[in-house]
């Protein structure tokens, strides 16, 4: 696995599809819904497990639970690192009453612990300013029915980089934030003068290496899906909005770029300057920057008519179940999202942070800096449902049944970039997702 891939998978939520079989997250329990933790004393020891990431984000978690330690003599953590590559099947292979006060979980996999009844929900136990003081997509990804079971110390941005020394070559004009996004016609004809000026024609990079049939493949191109006005289930459904004719040409659209794509089996496409643009997210952003310099540009995805969309989300962090200590268990969440622990692990991944007061004193993405333009789209979130054209960073499908749609819709991109006919693709997904919520009652949490 390429440095790439693993950055990829810590910082934006690809543990889920990349490791976890799908029956064995989507059907682990036969789950009826969410549970209520025991509030406890407040004081005593505490367990908290975590997935083992870069060392410097290890670092960092580690540094927050001696601080918290230190800092008061009520309540002692005591921390659990799990490789990252077990982390889920670890959790969801752990009974209820064995998981620890507080978990980490990768951000998609959220309804489906609540679903099973091994997280519960935090409100009364993290402090009303924890809870205000988190960017509103932070709060989308953690929400069911009005309560939240996970708050994010940061959160993740995809776009478009770009190499200016060659656009600027190239002739192309590129836009220099949302208010002036690329209509997919326009990315089309950028390819295009690109490719008259490069010597093999591969001008973009879509981050193949990391394989479209995973996560990446949906949190990278399903903003391609909204961007066109569809989604991926509307009201639980997906036929009628995955399938939708917008959604079918909008990946025509996509299928035609195959062409100009350079497959980056080396993971250096852009950095080498091989390629003109990148369409990945904030974790390349050091790599780029450093090859790059002044010539890095930092654009968004392309308007297939509904606006610019970008994919949101990462690990988050929320209480046990079957804690006895839930109120310790807030106090300590709390501690965890103050301004010093959340830059400290923001400084140490490049990640956005998923509180305001961090966010707006960050060097890279506060107004001005070379990420604004990841904070911009943080800004106007859409949740998981009302996908307007006004709002920009989507939440992927809040639901028990994600490991279906993720699985099934990354097939579909997999298949159409490799040749496959878009409408009759989608509509084989849609029908299996809709078949396999149909199955399990809507997966409905009460």
């Amino acid at each position: 696995m390429s440095s790439t891939s693993r950055r990829y998978r810590r910082t934006a939520c690809t543990s889920l599809a990349l490791v976890l079989p799908l029956a064995a997250l989507a059907a682990c329990g036969g789950g009826s819904g969410g549970a209520s933790a025991d509030a406890g004393s407040g004081t005593g020891t505490i367990s908290v497990w975590a997935h083992q990431g870069q060392k410097s984000e290890d670092t960092a978690l580690q540094n927050a639970v001696k601080s918290f330690n230190s800092s008061q003599s009520r309540i002692k953590v005591e921390l659990k690192l799990v490789p990252g590559n077990d982390y889920t099947k670890t959790i969801t292979a752990t009974d209820a009453s064995q998981l620890p006060d507080v978990m980490e979980f990768d951000g998609p996999t959220m309804a489906n612990f609540v679903y099973n009844k091994k997280l519960a929900a935090i409100d009364s136990y993290v402090s009303a300013k924890t809870l205000s003081n988190a960017t509103d997509a932070s709060k989308a990804q953690g929400e069911i029915d009005g309560k939240h079971y996970g708050l994010g110390m940061y959160d993740s941005g995809l776009g478009v980089y770009g190499n200016k020394k060659l656009l600027d070559a190239a002739g192309v004009k590129y836009p220099t934030g949302l208010s002036d996004d690329w209509t997919a016609d326009q990315f089309t004809a950028a390819l295009k003068a690109l490719k008259a000026k490069d010597p093999d024609g591969k001008v973009v990079d879509f981050q193949e290496n990391n394989g479209l049939a995973t996560e990446w493949g949906t949190y990278g191109f399903s903003p391609i899906v909204w961007s066109a006005g569809g989604s991926l289930l509307k009201d639980g459904k997906a036929e009628g909005a995955l399938d939708a004719p917008a959604v079918v040409s909008a990946m025509k659209t996509f299928q035609s770029w195959k062409t100009y794509t350079d497959p980056n089996t080396d993971g250096n496409a852009f950095a080498k300057g091989r390629v003109a643009l990148s369409w990945v997210g904030h974790w390349m952003y050091p790599a780029y920057s450093k090859a790059l310099g002044s010539d890095l540009v930092v654009l968004p995805l392309p308007d297939f008519g509904n606006g610019p969309k970008s994919g949101q989300g990462s690990w988050a962090w929320g209480i046990g179940a079957g804690t006895k200590n839930a109120k310790a268990a807030g106090a300590f969440l709390d501690y965890l999202m103050n301004d010093t622990n959340v830059t400290a692990m923001t400084t140490a991944n490049g990640a956005p942070p998923a509180t305001k007061t961090a966010l707006a004193a960050s060097p890279l993405y506060k107004a001005g800096g070379p990420l604004q333009l990841f904070a911009d789209q943080l800004a106007k979130p859409c949740g998981d449902s009302d996908i307007t054209r006004s709002c920009v960073a989507v939440t992927r499908p809040v639901t028990a049944g994600y490991p279906t749609v993720t699985a099934k819709f990354s097939d579909a991109l997999n298949s159409i970039y490799g040749g496959a006919d878009p409408k009759s693709a989608l509509a084989k997904a849609a029908r299996s997702i809709d078949q396999d919520f149909s199955d399990n009652a809507g997966y409905k949490i009460p």
